[in-house]
């Protein structure tokens, strides 16, 4: 039914994770 929306949605919220991760991990060092 909306399987490509919620794969969608979890792509981007794992892209989003990612980038703020790598932000956190940046600033750490």
């Amino acid at each position: 039914m909306t399987t490509g929306v919620i794969a969608g949605t979890v792509l981007v919220f794992l892209l989003l994770a990612y980038l703020v991760y790598a932000l956190f991990k940046a600033e750490a060092l």
